[in-house]
């Protein structure tokens, strides 16, 4: 139940709404000023570290072109009387926005809680981040395994979103399958068939046979891995370990993958492995669409807080992203 306190503090964390986003009734749907939707990207933004390091871009239509502001191709030439020019952006490679609709439900035991641990200026940071927090970690989950764009989706039957949004692997595999190898085997042994030995081996392959030549040197090439993988690779080093300096290179496997920054985001499939630039990685949305809403519903017990806007993911350039969906390790006899 919500006590005196909590009710209290609830009571100005709705003010702070309307202060924040210039309405008199939080509760009511709203639309969101350009100004605002920047100040609330940014907020969504700075709630994980991973999700900061993406692209995120706002459009003007649902459908178009996607553009790769961040590409590292050749730029610089010249042409016998005239100018050289280049295209940031790729013909065929097109985005796709839906309606997408987030809502972080907050149960009065909870409020009371916090109401409870600290005064209305803690209240109101909890309060926002519970929602900032997960809508964010959502656009990360639904980024990495979405599948398929479903009119009604099923949370049941796919709590990774997959039946939210076409992920970025998804939307690579449909416009330029080859990017993306089904599988490939590690065997520290070097007793099976086709296996690579460790991790750097096989992501110095997939960068030289799967990432065009233009991009393999780029600086900003990152390695995402499994968290599966990172563990049985830290198991083996840490196992085979006899000096200090190969204690070391385990320990340092989740920070550097074949020369490359490693990272394991947020619910980053355990098996898998991507070698792209952050940036390459998009997450856009239609300038105007956003809406919220935040609302104390007696009759559920519970604070609504509601995000509605079109949203889609795109991919810069499909040259510069190579995956293996499912990276089997082979266990010693």
């Amino acid at each position: 139940m919500l006590n005196a306190l909590s009710s209290e503090y609830l009571a100005k964390y709705s003010d702070s709404v309307s202060k924040t986003y210039g309405t008199t009734d939080p509760s009511k749907q709203f639309a969101i000023t350009p100004v605002i939707e920047t100040k609330l990207r940014q907020a969504i933004l700075e709630s994980d570290a991973f999700l900061n390091m993406i692209t995120h871009n706002p459009v003007d239509q649902i459908a178009g072109q996607v553009v790769d502001v961040g590409s590292g191709g050749l730029l610089t030439g010249r042409v016998k009387d005239g100018r050289f020019r280049a295209k940031l952006g790729f013909d065929g490679n097109t985005y796709q926005l839906v309606e997408t609709d987030s809502c972080a439900c907050i149960a009065w035991e909870t409020m009371t809680i916090w109401a409870n641990s600290g005064g209305p200026g803690e209240f109101i940071k909890l309060m926002n981040q519970a929602s900032t927090r997960n809508f964010a970690l959502d656009m990360i989950r639904v980024g990495f395994h979405g599948t398929h764009i479903a009119e009604t989706t099923n949370p049941t039957t796919y709590p990774l979103g997959q039946d939210v949004n076409k992920g970025w692997l998804t939307i690579v595999k449909e416009k330029k399958a080859e990017q993306v190898l089904a599988s490939a085997k590690l065997d520290a042994t070097g007793a099976t068939a086709d296996a690579y030995k460790n991790l750097d081996s096989l992501v110095n392959d997939l960068i030289n046979t799967t990432i065009h030549e233009v991009y393999r040197e780029s600086p900003d090439l990152v390695v995402l891995v499994g968290r599966d993988l990172v563990s049985a690779e830290q198991h083996r080093l840490l196992e085979s370990a006899t000096v200090p300096t190969e204690h070391k290179a385990a320990q340092s496997l989740a920070k550097t993958i074949a020369g490359k920054k490693a990272f394991t985001p947020p619910f980053f499939p355990a098996k898998q492995v991507w070698v792209t630039s952050l940036k390459n990685l998009q997450i856009l949305t239609q300038k105007g669409t956003q809406w919220r809403k935040a609302r104390n519903e007696e009759d559920r017990k519970q604070f609504e807080n509601s995000y509605l806007r079109m949203e889609g993911y795109a991919v810069g350039d499909f040259n510069k992203f190579a995956a293996i969906e499912a990276v089997d390790v082979i266990e010693p006899a």
